[in-house]
């Protein structure tokens, strides 16, 4: 018997060979534990003697012919049943490892049977058993569909994560569907992190208002998002901290979700954006304002007194320009938008506020015109300083042109007594 265990444990020669069928059979009705287990890990043992071994009382010998690749379907489905855990485990990582192979080499007949075992470990009582079969199927294109989708719906997060992040088996209209019944903390956010989310999927997320799964989206580079879903976002970011530093890092914003950014991030942030994206001068002179003005990150109120320094200034260090109004439109700054345009214009102060209470669209444009800026500039102030309806807007011509000719604009200066 001693002859047979040093074999076993390969402390001779002989140990790289085969096992005698009397010899195994001999270690396998002995009542010697450590060869017991030495036997229920070999590969070359013969079907019926791991079948026998999977009944065995001890639990760790068990285990093995569960993890054992050489174990027959028989022992296999006896092993799903088995009452200790750790055994359903073994197997569980097991079976799924072998599903890539199955559908080359293998007959129907047994993936049949495999993908049968799959999906019976699938209803296990214990998550964790369920836990290891999704991690080993997450990136799996042979996986039953019907294990997928039971695992992407399960109630426990640790199962249900893996493939909501990772299978490529699940479409679109799966993950909205789970998207908007989930009732699990998690499930959202596993979906945000997946990669090449498309826009549909993105906007659900947001729609979702999941703080968390939305900051993950943020920081999904490879996730696609409207530009108007972008802006949804941009428009409540400011009071939610979690967003800032993902969506200062996003590659595709537009110059004006960086320009409405730049109001509320960190300097720390500001210097990331200001660094990292391809910006155009008006906007790389904005972040360059706003980074000075973050050196204090007390918030300076709109007051007449305030605005004025905060222009004069902006004069000086050779950034008052149309991005800077229309940053201080945004904000609903009227104090620096006045004192802006008075500079730019060279109309004084009371005359450029008459025009701003007009609530005239042709005038402001008209002024906007004489201070030699964009009529995406008066677009700004009448909708964010002005506060115009929609009816009483005066839009910009193909989308970036003035509307009035300058023959129109210059008598609408005359009617206000500010001479062209």
């Amino acid at each position: 018997m001693l002859k047979f265990i040093q074999k076993l444990a390969g402390q001779d020669k002989a140990s790289r060979e085969a096992l005698a069928y009397e010899e195994a059979r001999s270690l396998l009705e002995s009542q010697n534990t450590d060869a017991r287990r030495t036997l229920a890990s070999r590969t070359d043992l013969e079907p019926e003697m791991l079948y026998y071994l999977a009944g065995d009382a001890d639990t760790p010998t068990r285990a093995l012919v569960a993890a054992n690749p050489a174990t027959p379907h028989q022992a296999n489905v006896a092993l799903a049943d088995d009452e200790d855990r750790s055994v359903r485990e073994e197997l569980t990582g097991k079976i799924a490892r072998l599903l890539p192979d199955l559908s080359q080499r293998e007959t129907d007949a047994l993936r049949e049977q495999t993908i049968e075992l799959i999906e019976k470990l699938a209803r296990d009582q214990e998550p964790r058993v369920r836990e290891i079969l999704a991690e080993e199927i997450k990136n799996s294109t042979f996986a039953p569909q019907n294990v997928v989708q039971a695992l992407a719906r399960d109630t426990e997060i640790s199962v249900c994560g893996p493939i909501l992040r990772y299978s490529p088996l699940l479409s679109d209209a799966d993950l909205i569907e789970l998207i908007a019944t989930t009732q699990v903390t998690g499930v959202i956010e596993a979906i945000a992190g997946r990669e090449a989310l498309s826009a549909d999927v993105s906007d659900e997320v947001v729609a979702s208002l999941d703080i968390p799964a939305v900051a993950t989206l943020l920081a999904n580079t490879s996730a696609q998002i409207r530009a108007s879903t972008m802006e949804e976002i941009v428009k409540n970011a400011e009071e939610v901290s979690q967003w800032h530093g993902p969506i200062s890092m996003r590659p595709d914003l537009s110059i004006r979700a960086v320009r409405r950014i730049a109001q509320f991030v960190g300097r720390d942030l500001l210097y990331g954006m200001a660094d990292r994206l391809g910006l155009d001068d008006d906007t790389r002179r904005l972040l360059s304002g706003r980074l000075h003005d973050r050196l204090d990150e007390t918030p300076v109120p709109d007051t007449a007194a305030s605005a004025l320094k905060i222009v004069q200034n902006a004069r000086e260090q050779g950034r008052l320009d149309g991005g800077f109004i229309s940053d201080a439109a945004e904000a609903g700054y009227t104090e620096q938008v006045t004192y802006a345009l008075s500079m730019l214009s060279g109309l004084k102060a009371p005359e450029v506020q008459r025009i701003l209470t007009s609530r005239n669209g042709k005038a402001i444009t008209a002024l906007v015109w004489r201070a030699r800026l964009s009529m995406r500039v008066s677009v700004l102030i009448q909708t964010h300083v002005m506060h115009l309806k929609s009816s009483e807007l005066l839009p910009a011509r193909g989308g970036s042109e003035f509307p009035l000719t300058e023959e129109e604009m210059v008598r609408l200066l005359d009617y206000f007594g500010l001479a062209a």
